[in-house]
């Protein structure tokens, strides 16, 4: 495109698809103004002025009024700086045409109410520290007052959903999901009462097993071990079971700070085949998918698989 081309309404049009009366409207406004005019009176515009015109477009179709358009167009005069201008406009009508599509998904996937649906976008739109706040409330109700490990704690705590600048639809998806989750009153006691039950473990003297980072990293690794197993129909008695057994009393063991013995690996199968809230591994599950970490589904056959396999080492 050349940069001393001169442009009529007419050809401005064409070029762009917006009418000719727009384009008249936006230039007798003063937000594209013709560079010149010809012997008849005609205007002409040159190619900044046509990058204006795209501008002006864009900022409307975000809902922009005249005056907020004015002010914009005011601090950016040269073409590379509207041109930069305009793509950070496009770029955040993307973003929020994602979220919007993230929601929407939801809403015809799960039959969402009204008022579900106005939290649900509001939920889409937080900020990294809006969201931070969420996570730190959720974890405030759930463990304050009670006493358990106040490093576990913390390493709980410091797991933040991270949405990066471009998400990809899963993840604001997945951010939605996690923000219902952390609201919903039934979750939030479930997990209370889980601490609140460890705590009374832990002040009766009972031996609790508190994950460090590094085992929790070795229980995420060995739950895809284990569910793979499970899900391919491998017996909890088979060579692979065993296998994947004794992984889990050494690092059970490990845990409390013991030796491995019949009586560990009795009270991990017991553990182990205790019911689970399957909430508390979604949240991880939708962490990960949030912060692009690998993928660990955890689930209620799998541990109870496991529990089988261990007591197959007592026999």
């Amino acid at each position: 495109m050349d940069d001393d081309q001169r442009y009529s309404i007419g050809e401005l049009s064409r070029r762009t698809g917006l009418s000719a009366k727009t384009i008249r409207f936006y230039s007798d406004e003063g937000l594209v103004p013709p560079i010149d005019r010809t012997s008849a009176g005609h205007r002409r515009y040159d190619v900044t002025a046509m990058a204006r015109l795209e501008l002006v477009r864009t900022l409307r179709d975000l809902g922009a009024g005249l005056g907020e358009v004015r002010r914009v167009l005011a601090a950016e005069t040269d073409l590379p700086s509207l041109a930069q201008r305009q793509l950070q406009l496009v770029e955040e009508q993307l973003r929020r045409l994602r979220t919007r599509r993230a929601v929407l998904r939801a809403v015809v996937r799960e039959q969402k109410t009204t008022e579900e649906v106005r939290l649900m976008h509001k939920l889409a739109q937080l900020s990294d520290g809006e969201r931070d706040r969420l996570i730190d409330e959720f974890w405030d109700y759930t463990i304050s007052g009670l006493d358990i490990d106040e490093e576990f704690a913390e390493w709980m705590r410091s797991a933040k959903p991270r949405l990066p600048d471009d998400p990809n639809p899963a993840q604001v998806e997945a951010w939605v999901e996690l923000a219902e989750l952390i609201n919903d009153q039934s979750f939030r006691a479930a997990v209370r009462e889980m601490w609140r039950r460890q705590a009374e473990r832990m002040a009766a003297g009972d031996e609790v097993p508190v994950q460090t980072p590094d085992q929790a990293a070795q229980w995420w690794s060995l739950h895809d071990d284990v569910n793979a197993a499970e899900q391919a129909g491998t017996a909890p008695d088979s060579a692979r079971g065993r296998e994947l057994a004794e992984r889990a009393a050494r690092t059970y063991a490990e845990q409390l700070g013991t030796a491995d013995s019949p009586q560990v690996r009795g009270e991990l199968a017991e553990f182990l085949a205790q019911p689970v809230d399957e909430r508390m591994s979604r949240y991880w599950e939708l962490l990960a998918i949030i912060n692009d970490w690998p993928a660990h589904p955890t689930r209620q056959a799998g541990m109870h698989w496991l529990a089988a396999a261990v007591r197959g080492t007592l026999d």
